[in-house]
């Protein structure tokens, strides 16, 4: 399977950006838009609630809550295609996951906001493991540090985004809304909660 190193300064992704065929991920996308667990959640910024500008839902082994703005969310047990799923991407990223959060962007107007994923519960240097199903959207990186570091990838329908090594205490990522979509994309991240 083809496979793209990007080299980041202070980081680490692969991309794979035909990691499932187009039936495959058609058949995941239409079953998981599907899932009655969505649910769009309150989160604080800058000290007040909002609601996320997405759908939301959390996947996973019992007791493994996850924390970020204000929020905790408690998993519900993996579907059998999101257990497909995991599978997969631990073979590809040579982890084990326990946790999977699914975002739903029901059309560009949707999106996620600059961030890391370095919340304490997943530990120092996580791996996390992102796939793309539905519409294509840009997403955005930039360094913490270094003004000038900057990066931007299109995400396919059916792709694997790895961030791994020091990308999270690093980078931050964001998915900026956008006028030019007007179709679901589903990201279902996959991450180890200790």
């Amino acid at each position: 399977m083809k496979k793209q190193s990007i080299d980041l300064k202070d980081g680490q992704i692969e991309y794979y950006p035909t990691f499932f065929d187009p039936t495959t991920a058609d058949d995941y996308l239409e079953k998981l838009l599907d899932l009655s667990q969505w649910k769009q959640e309150k989160i604080k910024l800058f000290g007040r609630e909002i609601l996320q500008p997405r759908l939301t839902a959390l996947f996973g082994e019992d007791g493994k809550s996850y924390r970020y703005s204000g929020l905790e969310m408690h998993p519900q047990p993996f579907p059998p295609e999101l257990e497909e799923v995991r599978r997969k991407c631990e073979k590809y990223s040579d982890t084990s996951f326990n946790v999977c959060l699914a975002n739903l962007y029901r059309d560009g107007a949707d999106s996620m906001g600059w961030h890391a994923d370095d919340e304490k519960e997943l530990g120092k240097n996580p791996v996390i493991a992102s796939v793309s199903l539905g519409a294509e959207r840009i997403f955005h990186l930039k360094h913490k540090i270094d003004k000038t570091a900057r990066h931007k990838i299109r995400l396919q329908h059916g792709s694997l985004l790895i961030m791994k090594g020091s990308t999270q205490e690093f980078w931050k990522h964001q998915l900026p809304k956008t006028k030019k979509v007007s179709e679901p994309r589903i990201n279902l991240t996959y991450r180890k909660i200790y």
